[in-house]
């Protein structure tokens, strides 16, 4: 059956390989369940429906990815994405999360037509290789920043940045942001060693420590600072708290939120989202190694088709927006080559839904060093990045991507500034011929966003 349904022999794999592949793919991105419940709780959604949101919506578009692209590659919440909502959408705009998740079920709408009409295929297709190399980078030092600042280590100082003070309120911000760098050295220690699932043991391990330095007093709860008890309440899942957040985004009161503003969000998501996807589907793909020799992905309609899907499903369900996760091409490395390798990883999902208590326990502190692990995984990529004089015109604006991602806080200002850098230094170097028609229209749209937006 496998085998008919997946073409095991033609991608040279077994059923085996693909169920470790599977297995593989969901211990490294499990750690979604304990972050995204963290950022999206920012904006007054309860931690735990957006965690059963989360894997549900993940569960939804992995499937959809294994039977529609026949591809070992997992969905869930995108890092960056959350971020954005969380973060620039109702905590940058003022909108509230119900208003973000219908923006984000619209956009999801919207995709669906343009992956059926080739358009995503064909921007993926336009943007040159190394720029995408520079986005798969730029997305890695955002996320390192994101859980930097998540672990109390990156602070606000006049310098607009600094690392913090361990000693002031040492028992509290102090021991949590020290916690979370012993996290990365036990992360990172996993991973010389090759351990599967080294980012979600690093996780569990960071969290246990905590409890123990509660334990001795060194960590103390505060509540009204925002430091809780490490300990979790442990018990069966309450899956009534998913209607929290289900079809809530249809629960909008357009009176306090205008028509125009409104548009201006969908717009904001539509770019975000379609770079972001992009962004991380090459990233994927880059680390995979499954980029043809002109940089195109095989089967990529019905792989952004399977996105624009989850999107608006998982949206609905009460979660940001769904899309490829970059830790797939860890399924990949240990030899999954096809959709079982996704329908393994989208069952364990499932399954995880009835372990909710656990993970909406792990503090933030704990989650951090995987935020800053994915990130070192994505900026390995830079080294593919041709460097010399003879290529600075395809340098310069992977460099510019790189930089702008994590400075101006936005996946998609990274790659606005590749793209318009990209278009402009060709122009002056006399390249002009060698840029696509596309890239032409995708420079003067950005363009005119920072005119008119």
């Amino acid at each position: 059956m496998f085998e008919k349904m997946f073409k095991l022999s033609d991608n040279h794999t077994t059923v085996r390989t693909e169920v470790m592949a599977g297995i593989t793919t969901f211990m490294t991105m499990a750690y979604i369940l304990a972050v995204n419940p963290s950022v999206l709780g920012s904006t007054g959604m309860d931690p735990t429906a957006v965690l059963l949101a989360t894997a549900l919506a993940s569960c939804l578009g992995t499937v959809c990815m294994a039977f529609m692209a026949n591809l070992p590659f997992a969905l869930s919440a995108g890092m960056g994405l959350n971020a954005f909502m969380a973060y620039t959408v109702v905590a940058g705009y003022g909108y509230s999360w119900q208003v973000a998740l219908l923006a984000v079920f619209i956009e999801g709408l919207i995709f669906i037509v343009l992956s059926l009409t080739n358009v995503r295929e064909a921007i993926f297709n336009a943007i040159p290789l190394t720029l995408k190399k520079g986005v798969s980078v730029g997305i890695g030092l955002f996320i390192a920043f994101i859980g930097l600042q998540n672990a109390g280590l990156s602070v606000d100082s006049s310098t607009l940045v600094t690392i913090t003070s361990f000693t002031d309120n040492f028992h509290t911000s102090g021991i949590c942001a020290l916690l979370a760098l012993v996290g990365l050295f036990i992360t990172a220690v996993l991973y010389i060693h090759r351990v599967k699932g080294a980012i979600l043991f690093g996780i569990l391990a960071t969290w246990i420590i905590g409890m123990l330095c509660q334990l001795t007093g060194l960590y103390v709860p505060d509540a009204e600072a925002g430091f809780y008890t490490l300990f979790p309440a442990f018990g069966m899942t309450d899956f009534t708290k998913l209607g929290l957040t289900f079809g809530q985004c249809f629960n909008v009161d357009f009176g306090a939120v205008g028509i125009i503003n409104f548009i201006v969000v969908i717009f904001s998501f539509l770019f975000v989202d379609i770079f972001d996807t992009l962004g991380t589907l090459i990233g994927v793909a880059t680390k995979a190694n499954m980029l043809d020799k002109d940089g195109k992905l095989p089967r990529i309609k019905p792989a952004l088709l399977s996105d624009a899907i989850a999107t608006s499903a998982g949206a609905i369900l009460g979660t940001s927006t769904t899309t490829t996760f970059v830790e797939s091409a860890s399924g990949v490395a240990v030899g999954g080559r096809t959709g079982l390798t996704a329908l393994v990883t989208g069952i364990l999902f499932l399954i995880s839904t009835l372990f909710a208590p656990i993970f909406t326990a792990i503090p933030s502190f704990a989650t951090a060093p995987a935020l800053i692990m994915v990130g070192f995984l994505m900026v390995g990529t830079v080294s593919e990045i041709r460097f010399d004089l003879d290529n600075l015109t395809e340098a310069i604006p992977a460099y510019l991507a790189i930089i702008s991602m994590p400075l101006f806080y936005s996946i998609s200002e990274g790659i606005s500034m590749g793209v318009i850098s990209y278009v402009l230094l060709n122009l002056a170097a006399g390249k002009g011929k060698k840029v696509t028609p596309l890239m032409y229209v995708l420079a003067v749209l950005f363009i005119l966003k920072y005119i008119f937006l």
